[in-house]
This record gives C-alpha cells, structure tokens and sequence, in this order.
C-alpha cells in the first residue's frame, strides 16, 4: 500500500512504479529505519500521543520486526513495497493492526530517510575506520620486520635517492592517518539528527529533539528543518573521503605491482592475492592489487554523480534525492573491500632485500650525496650540482658507478676531492645522512614507527 495515495483517483502507472520504487536498494537501510522508528515511538509516547500500552505493543513488534529483517535482508528487497518505510509500516500493520499507523504521527519520510541514511553512513563509517587501523597495524608490521632492507626512491619513475624500504611503508601510514582523520571528521559532522523535521517546516508536536537525537546516539538535533530534510553533504564527504582514500590504495597498488614485476623483482606477493594466466603457466599476476586500481575509479564515479545530482536543487527536499543511495551503497563496500584486500596484499609481501639493495646501488642514487660533499668543501650548491654531472657522464660512458671513478678521475673534474669521498658514496651513509626530521635514515624511521604504533593504541 503507498503512504500517499488518498490524494489520487488512480494507482500510479507500473513502470512509473518501477522507476519510482526505492525499496530494491533502500532495503539496506532496514535496521536503521526500524531503529529510528523505535526512537520516534518513545518521542509520541512523551507527548502523549501514544499512552504506555500502545507504545510497548508497537517497539516489541519493532523488535520483532528487526529480527526478522537481519535474518533475512534480502526478503526485503524483494517485498514489493514503494520503499523501506512503506515496507515497515505495513510489516507493523500485520502484527499490531491500526496501532501501528499512529506511529507516522508528525514524522515525514523526509526526515525518516535522511536520520536513517545518517545512522547507516555513521555505522559504515565505523567499520571503514576499523579496517584503516588495522591496514596502518599491517604496514607498520612489515616496515618493523623490513628495518634495514634498502630500497630505491623514484621520481619520474626514475632512480632517484636510497630509502628504507621501512620508510616507503611509513609512507603510506601517513596517508593512512589523514583518511583516519578526515573520515572521523566527516562522522562527527554528519553525527546530527534530523528526525522530527517534518517534511520540511518542523514537526507540530512538542518533540524534544535533543533528547531524541541523544537516545540515538547522535551529538545533537539539526538546527534547520529545511536544511534537515534536504542536506546531504555528509554523502558527498564519505564519497570525497573514499575517493582520496582510494587514491592512496591505487598508488600504493601501482607500487607494488611495479615491484612485483620481473624488471624490478623487489617484492613477490603471496599466492592468495595473485593468479595464474589461462595460457601462460609461469604467469603469477598480481589481480588484487590491479583490481584495486581498478575500482578507483569506480568509486570516484560514484562521488562525481552524488555532486552532480545535488548541484542545482532548491530547498527542500526534491526525489532526486533518491540518487543519493545507490551510488553510496556501492562505494563504501568497494572501499572497505580495497582496504582489506590491500591488508591481505601487505602482509603476505617478501621481500627481496638482495634485489633492492642492488638496485638502490644502481642508476647514480649517491649523486646528490655527492654534492653535498662539495658544499661541505665550500662549493656552491649549484657549481657542485654541474660538477657531479659530468662526474656522472663519466661514469656512465665507463659504465661504472660513481664510487668505482678513480680518486684521479674525480680530480680531473675539480681538484677539491680528496680520498675522503669515497666513505659519503657509500649507501648506508646515504641513508645515514638523511637525519632530519622525516628523513629516511634508520633513526627517523625509527622514530616514524615508534610514534605510529602509539598513536594507533
């Protein structure tokens, strides 16, 4: 039966129906609207709406009802019902009759909908937040496990200087810690209740909104009604935090699946996150992590129609709206999905310290240590920078590293290199020298992991 049918001479049109009907996806939002209408009951029942008796008759079917529905979401979906408050009122009709239509009292499904869709996205929330720490828990397990292995840095994808590979894991904590923070920011923004907003203009009945809002586990009621009903900022931030989350996972991906390949050979990923070709039997392909670059942009879909659907809509609400939930309801199991499986690809790494300490040693990564020795001669920065260019030339036409030119080959270039130069060419002095504050020597990194792990307590 539709909530709103006293109005029309005839039923609505079966594709308009169809069109219309929320119910196959806003089924999701079950729990919280039966929830919610528990909530509202004790909120009529405070205003005398609803004595005593009604109200324990209605939250004990409400709790009924509730049970049934998380044992069987599914069968929701598939009711047949306009929507998830449709579906819960005539569910309510069938175990308490005509009491349970008094329950709508001063409510719309206005504010229903937007106080279910901010519990659903607070609980969803949370559980994207537990996944985070325990991805930050898995990289910082493996930069502890990795402490001495020496990696090569890139830019331009090319050799750049020697890092930890620790401090590449330390790399992705940080990126970790501010989806952590901007993700809690937008929960505790989103963390109001609109309920007892009406449609638009505020309910009639003397509801104290606080005390509702409390009793749901909210910060406090919206000051707005207008604004109550029809914002949906806080759907626009999850998807803008789950966009630059996954921005992180696909570039965390992209290095890895570098890593893995039979070029550089620095890391192997482990069987469960890998498979095989259907061709070729020496193929191991890293699929976890390529489907996580892949559902980036799955994602970043979602947030660019959540902004285009809301971009030009008058107060107040508008069913446009109702775009509001799919798009979401796909986005944030993809993103929890990315960080566990990210989760499962960090922990099973081995690394190949051989490899990457061989590499670290290639492409002249010890150039810009280089010219630090001549800046610590006198030399300025920018002649010192010209003059290990050209020692670099010279190594490259001899095919040799900067630490194998003859001490008579560095003077031919500038007399002011002694025998001195060859302890700050050395890798683990390059490492070493990278002391300040972030920096990749073992004492920061050290230090990163030691901060990460109480931060994360």
């Amino acid at each position: 039966m539709a909530l709103w049918g006293g109005r029309f001479s005839t039923g609505p049109d079966e594709a308009f129906k169809q069109f219309n009907d929320s119910l196959p996806f806003d089924y999701q939002l079950a729990e919280q609207d039966i929830i919610g209408s528990v909530a509202w009951a004790g909120a009529l029942k405070q205003v005398n709406v609803l004595n005593q008796q009604e109200y324990d008759d209605l939250v004990a079917a409400l709790n009924k009802l509730l049970d049934e529905v998380k044992a069987n979401p599914q069968a929701v979906a598939v009711a047949g019902h306009e929507d998830i408050h449709s579906y819960v009122e005539s569910a309510l009709i069938d175990k308490v009759g005509d009491l349970a239509k008094k329950l709508h009292t001063g409510r719309s499904r206005n504010d229903q909908v937007a106080t279910d869709f901010r519990l659903w996205c607070r609980d969803t929330a949370e559980h994207i937040l537990e996944a985070i720490a325990e991805l930050k828990g898995e990289f910082i397990a493996l930069a502890e496990r990795e402490l001495g292995t020496i990696l090569p840095g890139y830019t331009h994808l090319q050799r750049a200087q020697p890092v930890l590979f620790s401090h590449w894991c330390m790399a992705y904590v940080e990126m970790l810690e501010r989806d952590e923070s901007r993700l809690t920011d937008a929960k505790n923004r989103m963390n109001y209740c609109p309920l007892g907003s009406g449609a638009l203009a505020g309910t009639a009945y003397p509801i104290d909104r606080q005390i509702l809002a409390e009793g749901l586990g909210f910060t406090g009621a919206t000051r707005n009604s207008l604004d109550a009903v029809s914002d949906r900022d806080f759907v626009v931030e999850l998807l803008s935090c789950a966009s630059i989350s996954m921005i992180h996972l696909s570039r965390m991906a992209e290095d890895l699946i570098f890593y893995n390949s039979g070029e550089a050979g620095f890391i192997e990923l482990s069987d469960g996150v890998t498979s095989g070709s259907s061709l070729m039997p020496q193929k191991k392909n890293p699929d976890a992590l390529e489907l996580i670059r892949g559902k980036t942009g799955r994602v970043f879909g979602a947030f660019s129609a959540m902004m285009m659907t809301l971009k030009a809509l008058p107060l107040a609400y508008n069913k446009d709206m109702q775009e509001d939930k799919e798009g979401l309801f796909d986005a944030m199991p993809t993103w929890l999905a990315c960080i566990h499986m990210a989760q499962a690809c960090i922990k099973g790494i081995k690394v190949n310290a051989e490899r990457t300490l061989a590499a670290a040693k290639g492409g002249h990564s010890n150039a810009t240590e280089l010219a630090d020795y001549l800046v610590a001669k006198g030399i300025p920065f920018r002649e010192g920078h010209h003059i290990v260019g050209t020692l670099v030339q010279m190594a490259i036409a001899q095919g040799n590293n900067l630490e194998d030119l003859s001490l008579e080959q560095f003077k031919s270039v500038h007399s002011i290199f002694e025998s001195d130069v060859y302890p700050v060419l050395e890798i683990d002095a390059c490492i070493k020298a990278r002391q300040a504050l972030g920096g990749s020597s073992l004492e920061q990194v050290t230090s990163a992991i030691k901060y990460a792990k109480k931060n994360s307590k």
